[in-house]
């Protein structure tokens, strides 16, 4: 029975050095993979950083107020829907440019004049054609960087709407 004991003890004992060296193994491996996880991890933290530097750069750069530019890319923005133009107002408080400011007051003018208009009972159907049309006037000298004021109403909406 001891020569039997001493046999499980050694057996015992090898399963336990097998056992040791598999975690060790593991050990190692587990380490490898941490260490490629974090070397992976701090190459994408760089590539965000940079790429989040070229895109403030960027940014600057199309919505500096000496870029003529972004009065352009305001007065356009101003023009697509009621969120559009709330866009505008945020880009404009910042760096505010003539052209900008001028297409936001035009731009608010038309859909006000378009609300009131569609009260008006045979005027209100007509009133949608009537906004799309001011609407694609507008936008066409906005791109042209010209300020050419509504029909007949263009110059009051300057006015009315002058604190924009």
């Amino acid at each position: 029975m001891s020569d039997e004991n001493k046999d499980l003890g050694d057996k015992a004992e090898d399963a336990f050095d097998k056992a040791k060296e598999s975690a060790k193994n593991l050990g190692d491996k587990a380490e490898d993979a941490f260490d490629n996880a974090k070397d992976k991890t701090e190459k994408a933290y760089d590539n965000a950083k940079e790429s989040a530097k070229e895109f403030s750069e960027d940014v600057k750069k199309t919505f500096d107020s000496n870029n003529p530019d972004s009065g352009k890319t305001v007065a356009i923005i101003a023009h697509i829907t009621l969120i559009g133009w709330i866009v505008a107002i945020i880009m404009n408080s910042n760096n505010k440019t003539d052209l900008g400011s001028y297409y936001i007051r035009q731009t608010l003018g038309i859909w006000l004049l378009a609300l009131v208009l569609s009260w008006i009972p045979i005027v209100g159907c007509f009133a949608f054609l009537i906004c799309v049309v001011l609407i694609v006037m507008s936008v066409i000298n906005a791109v042209n960087e010209k300020k050419v004021p509504t029909p007949i109403v263009g110059e009051y909406f300057q006015d009315w709407f002058k604190s924009l």
